[in-house]
This record gives structure tokens, sequence and C-alpha cells, in this order.
């Protein structure tokens, strides 16, 4: 009976790995381009305003959403929340919102940026998100850019921001604020209207219907508007789902769920709220992504997968090394890490048929570690979560493998806002950690002449708004210029090497892509932020910042005073050996004329307050060179 049952559970393993058909082109002996094809059609009618309804009419007793009320999660069904989602629509109708109007979200992820999303697109309208911690400028921009004639903002301090920002534009936006009860104002604005207007405008969006204008982060100049339509949105969601929702569940035997913690102004957190509502899988919110906020959330809402940035998974190891060396183990935390990595390459070989896989005494060791160190990491992380997806930037090797050996398998992904997030991701059952995988079903993947990536498929976008010289530079016969260079292994697998506009060239004429580098320095503690310099420069240097919440810690283990000043530890003989420590494992990865030869350690960080990081976390590196200047000089002086 057991036999059968571990046959059936292979031959299903085996059906699920093998769903999401991929053609392998080459050229000269070299994969050149590779295409998935689709396991969901593509939509030829409806839009993503019909998702809560349709999931009202067929389980509206099925919870979709999880609210928090106080220390408790209450379940939402799907009939209430489709009923929530028509009372703020009628609203938005009532106050004067017209089919295609375009209402901007200016608030941290939360239950109402869900229902408002939905809201908006059942208007008939398109939204506009807006990061939370967006300048007046910004924010004047986008509502200038965009034409948005209506906004709602979470709270007095964004409320604040945004009429610093109405007095740019010729006629402020209709205003309201969530925590001023901007829901229950919409629902009882719209009380009177039939539904029958909702249910109108809804049918009369299409695939082809603007859903949304997300503007990029602008590392490098203003923010462009990418119009994405309904039918951007359904391919990206839909092909998701398939691809990853039946492992999800069948082979944990788990119901999925998930807590939503990345920015909705993000693309990734709005598809994959979308996905989730899609699929009637249970979701979540979490307003902020650092460690101590979302730790508690984790370990009350106990999700079985999250989908996160690098910055998480590596202040999760570094939060699990501070704990052992606070209590005097730092030493068998290391063991474990080391053992957690030899562990998780050789059963990684077993599960992709390529080798034995550990022997009894790596078993043994690891056994030791689970007890002591990774079943501790999962506690962290609610106690049930078997899996997690990672993008924005690669995730280090080691620490993927880390993770694999703790019991929660990392699937990596790349995107961008053009292609309405995730372009690629690691299929699964076939993980390969250090790659960024497979084109998402539905979309090929190809490498031009001088090695950057092109994506193109359903989930690509059709322009950039009021931009068409933008738009004609990345568009070509279909296939999207992502600005990023990459390379495909001889299985199709993606490496993303680096942004084609930050690759450095020193006075010796050797090509560095700093992407490498900056991703393995800032993975290791006590490393905050870093931007890698050398262009035009006779080597490769690092401005290197300190983690606030790395530098209590290391203090407190040297007996240091807590109020040390940063200044002073920028200048220490120890702190400056650790960091070269760090210096040195990010120089593992590429040959000697690539590597980072100095290095500086510098006072404060990079926040989007003080404008060197952007709304998504990335290193503004003009701003960065131009604030450091003199740093930078004194590195070749």
């Amino acid at each position: 009976m057991g036999v059968r049952k571990d046959l059936r559970r292979a031959r299903r393993r085996a059906d699920l790995a093998g769903r999401a058909a991929v053609e392998l082109i080459r050229e000269n002996g070299t994969v050149r381009e590779v295409r998935a094809a689709p396991l969901a059609r593509p939509s030829a009618s409806g839009s993503a305003a019909d998702i809560p309804f349709v999931n009202a009419e067929e389980a509206p007793d099925s919870v979709v959403l999880r609210r928090k009320e106080g220390e408790d999660w209450r379940p939402v069904t799907a009939a209430e929340f489709a009923r929530e989602v028509t009372a703020v629509a009628k609203g938005l109708v009532a106050a004067g919102l017209e089919p295609g109007g375009r209402v901007a979200v200016m608030s941290r992820t939360r239950y109402e940026w869900t229902v408002l999303d939905f809201a908006v697109w059942a208007a008939g309208g398109q939204s506009v998100p807006v990061y939370a911690t967006s300048s007046a400028e910004q924010i004047a921009w986008i509502l200038s850019d965009s034409g948005a004639r209506f906004a709602v903002v979470e709270n007095d301090g964004n409320a604040a921001t945004l009429a610093e920002a109405a007095r740019r534009l010729p006629e402020p936006p209709r205003t309201w604020r969530i925590d001023g009860g901007a829901l229950r104002e919409l629902a009882h604005l719209g009380a009177v209207m039939p539904d029958e207007e909702i249910t109108a405008r809804r049918g009369a969006l299409g695939p082809d219907s603007i859903a949304t204008l997300c503007y990029t982060s602008g590392t490098t100049g203003r923010p462009k508007g990418c119009v994405l339509t309904h039918g951007n949105l359904h391919a990206e969601a839909a092909n998701t789902v398939e691809l990853l929702h039946p492992v999800f569940e069948e082979i944990t035997g788990q119901t999925a769920s998930t807590l939503l913690f990345l920015p909705l102004a993000h693309i990734l957190g709005r598809t994959i709220q979308l996905a989730c509502l899609l699929a009637r899988i249970e979701l979540g919110h979490c307003p902020g992504i650092r460690p101590d906020e979302l730790r508690p959330e984790l370990r009350s809402f106990r999700p079985t997968f999250v989908v996160g940035v690098p910055y998480l998974f590596e202040k999760i190891h570094d939060t699990g090394r501070a704990t052992a060396e606070s209590i005097g183990r730092g030493a068998s935390f290391e063991r474990a890490d080391r053992i957690a990595v030899r562990f998780g390459e050789r059963y990684l070989g077993k599960f992709l048929g390529r080798s034995r896989g550990p022997g009894p005494g790596l078993y043994l060791a690891w056994a030791l570690y689970d007890l002591l160190v990774y079943r501790r990491v999962r506690k962290e992380l609610g106690g049930r979560l078997r899996y997690a997806i990672s993008g924005g930037s690669p995730l280090d090797r080691r620490l993927n493998l880390f993770f694999y050996a703790a019991g929660i398998i990392v699937y990596e992904g790349y995107g961008l806002t053009e292609t309405t997030a995730a372009a690629t991701i690691i299929p699964p059952l076939a993980p390969r950690p250090g790659t960024v995988g497979l084109p998402v079903p539905g979309t090929a993947i190809r490498i031009a002449d001088d090695g950057e990536v092109l994506v193109e498929g359903g989930i690509v976008f059709g322009s950039y708004w009021n931009d068409p010289a933008a738009t004609a530079e990345v568009l070509d016969g279909g296939w999207f210029a992502t600005g990023d260079l990459g390379s495909l292994d001889d299985e199709g697998y993606l490496t993303i090497t680096g942004r084609k506009k930050d690759i450095l060239v020193t006075s010796g004429g050797k090509n560095v892509s700093p992407a490498v580098l900056e991703d393995r320095l800032r993975s290791r503690p006590p490393v905050g932020q870093c931007v890698v310099v050398g262009d035009n420069r006779p080597f490769v240097a690092a401005l290197v910042t300190l983690d606030p919440e790395a530098v209590p810690h290391w203090l407190g283990v040297r007996g240091r005073p807590a109020d040390t000043p940063l200044t002073e530890l920028c200048d220490d003989p120890e702190m400056i050996a650790d960091v070269g420590e760090a210096v040195g494992y990010a120089n593992q990865a590429v040959s000697r004329a690539e590597s980072i030869r100095g290095f500086r350690l510098v006072a404060g960080e990079f926040t989007e307050e003080n404008g060197l990081l952007t709304p998504s976390l990335k290193v503004r590196r003009h701003a960065v060179a131009e604030a450091y200047k003199a740093e930078i000089e004194a590195l070749y002086g």
C-alpha cells in the first residue's frame, strides 16, 4: 500500500514538474532564446475587475482574505469582499469618476488598498499607485503626468504631503483618507446608486482596457508611467498561479496562504495580490518590511509561502547569527551555516538526480543543527512556511542554500514594471540557486548580441504614458529591451549579470558589473548598503555604510559603549577588518581584475529620505556619487 502511494506521489511530482513546456533556440551551439508555453489561456473578454464577483458567485463562503483587527486575523469571505468592493466603487462613481478616469492611491500595504484597487476597476477606472514615502515633488509629477483627479491617502502625513504637491497643480484632486474612514465615506456617498451601474461599467472593460499606470522607481530620472492592461495582469497572474499553486498545496498538503508585505505601489506586490484572489489563496497584509515589524505578524498569521526581496532573507539570517552570538553560541551558528550550505548542495544534487546526496555524517550534522538552529528559523517565519519567492535583485547562492537546508525553498524570479512583475521564475521542483529561472509560461527570453535581456509575451507592457520616444527606445517588434545583462544556460535558465548602464570600465579597459559584488557584499553583516565605483579609474573600489541594526549587536558582543558614534566606528580597525572579510567574500565571485581593491566606510545611510534610495530600495548611483564625491576621490588619492 505504501509503495503504491509513493509511486502515485512520484508520478504526481513528475506531472507537476513537467507542466510548463520549454523550447530552447540555439545559435552557434549556444542557447540564445527560450520560450515557455502558456499554462493559462489569454483572456478573450472581461477584466481583473471581475475576480471578486466570480469568487462571490462560485464560492461565496470561501475565505479569500484575513484582515488584522487588534491581535486577531478576521476572515473575509468572497461574498463579503465583493459587497465591499461594490460599495466603494459606487462611491467613486457618485464622486464623479468617469470610465477611464484615474485614481491615485498612496498608502502602505493594508486591506483597504486591495479593496480600493478592485473598486477603482469595478467603477471602470484606472489606478495610479503612489509610494507612501514619496516626496511632494514626486507626487506632483505623477498626478500631473497621469491626470488623476481623485486620490486616496493613508493618513494625515500623506494628506499633508499630497496637499503640498497639489499646490503645484492647476486643480487639486479630490482626496479621502483611509484612517479618516475613506471606505466608509465612499460607501455612504454611493449608497443610493444601483448595483447595476457597477455591473455595466465592469462589462465595458476588456483585456485591452488600461488597468493601471505604474510609475517606475526613477533611478536615473523622472519616473515613467508604464501602461499595463487587464490582459497584462491576467497573463502574469493566471500563468504564475497555474505554475506554482499546485505545488504550494499538493506537495505540502497545506492550504496555501500568504502574508503580503511588499509595497502595493510596486508591481510585484500588486500582481501577487491579484494572483491570490484569482486562486482564492488566503491573503493577509502587513504594512512594513522591517524585520522587527514583520516577524510578529509572520508568527501570528503563519503563512505557507511569502514573497520578498533579498533584504528580508538577509536580515532573517543575520538575526539568527546575532541571537546566537548574544548567548555565546556564535561559533555554533557559523558551523550550522556551513553545514546548511554543504547539505543544501548535496541534497539539491540528489533532488535533481545529479548526485547521491548527503552521506550519513552530513545527515547527522544536519539533524543536530536542525534542532539547534534551522527549526528556530522556521519558527520565526510562522512555523508553516515551506516556500518563498525572492525578487528585486539576486539572492546570494549560499543564503539560498541555507534556507533550502532549513526546509524553505526560495524561488528566485526576475522582472520589471514593464513586464508586469515576473518575467522569469524558478520552476517548481526544479530549483537552480544562483539563477532566476525559466520564462513565466507564455513568455520568451532572448539574449541580444550585446548580452542584453529581451522579453516577449502577454506580460509585456504596451507603452510609457505620454512618452512615445521612450517607448520606441525599449520596444521593437514585440520585444522589450530590459537594460539588464544576462545569459542562458544549456537548460534555458537565466542568470542576470548586471545593468548595461551600470557597467564600469576601468582605465585599464576592464568591464566590471558592480551588481555581483554589491549583492554579495551587502549580504554580510555589518554591511548596510554599498556602491562599487571604478569607472575610468585604475581599480575597483567601494563605498560601504554600516547596517544600523547590526551595529548595536556588534558593539554589545565586544563590550563597547552603545552610543559609540558611527564616525568613530568608520575608522575603527576592528570594524574595518570585519568589513574587509565581507569584501573578501564578495571578491570570491569575480576575477582579480574585477575585485574590490579598496573600500571606505562612510557614516550615515542610503535612504529614500536623503534621496539615495528609490522607494523599491534600489541605490541611486549618480546621487551617491555626487553626495560622496570627496570620499570617492580619497579612495584614489
